[in-house]
């Protein structure tokens, strides 16, 4: 099917794959295994996003000229179906809708992708993450095809990283801040229970959303969760499958981080 597109009238909506606003926020800022080796393509992807973000940021002040930068490198699923642009699948992975959508995605690849990257080496993980992100791009292509609205965002392949980091570290600790209006409390779960919560929530949002109208990928999320559990499965296999979670006790092999601030406590309170 073919489909004429005028690029100097874009449409302005935008698909961000990682941003939204509720009521209540569930947001990790930490685990308790960094990696003890640097992760040399972790802190690469994460450059490499911010550089790119800072050559378009001029851009935000000229609505028009965004808009139109978007659609050219961002994914537009009537694009793709009319068979034009399918590098936008890998660039637009390294775009973002503004600066707080570029640092929660940055810090969700911070806190999970150092651990993933040290488990499965340097060259592996720089592919799995790029895999994750196109199975992504994929997903939310799949769920209207025929959307003019752009789709950005890192978290498609972020999400990936997340699939993998449950399959190989379901019971690494991690510290997570619940807002809930004014309500503050830090506690620290699982990552089976966090990842888990998490990937449920996208699953509620995709059925829940209409895709042509912008707003999150939700389908780009789930699709890329789903995506790395299925690439981290062979390195989860030959690390002896439940054997390695037997050894490792489901987190990182080695010894946990200690800080000084730990979960929230509320204290107890009397009634007079």
């Amino acid at each position: 099917m073919a489909h004429q597109f005028h690029p100097s009238s874009p449409d302005v909506r935008l698909t961000d794959v990682g941003r939204t606003v509720t009521t209540w926020v569930m947001f990790p800022f930490r685990d308790h295994n960094p990696s003890q080796r640097l992760p040399v393509v972790t802190m690469i992807l994460i450059g490499a996003n911010v550089l790119v973000f800072a050559g378009y940021l001029s851009m935000f002040g000229n609505e028009r000229a965004l808009a139109q930068f978007y659609f050219t490198y961002g994914l537009v699923p009537a694009k793709l179906s009319a068979g034009s642009d399918v590098y936008a699948v890998l660039t637009s992975m390294f775009l973002h809708g503004g600066f707080m959508h570029l640092a929660g995605n940055m810090l969700f690849l911070w806190i999970f992708g150092d651990n993933l990257e040290d488990e499965m080496g340097h060259v592996p993980f720089l592919l799995f993450y790029i895999a994750g992100g196109v199975v992504a791009s994929l997903a939310q292509y799949g769920a209207n095809p025929l959307s003019r609205v752009p789709v950005v965002g890192a978290s498609g392949a972020i999400a990936g990283v997340l699939g993998g980091y449950l399959l190989l570290f379901p019971k690494a600790r991690v510290d997570v801040l619940i807002v809930l209006v004014i309500f503050f409390r830090v506690f620290t779960v699982p990552a089976w229970l966090m990842l888990g919560l998490w990937f449920g929530m996208q699953i509620l949002g995709g059925v829940g959303a209409d895709p042509s109208t912008g707003g999150v990928a939700y389908w780009a999320h789930a699709g890329g969760f789903v995506a790395g559990l299925v690439l981290a499965l062979p390195v989860w296999l030959r690390r002896g499958a439940t054997g390695f979670w037997q050894r490792t006790h489901g987190q990182p092999d080695h010894p946990e981080t200690r800080y000084k601030i730990a979960a929230t406590r509320v204290p107890r309170v009397r009634r007079r």
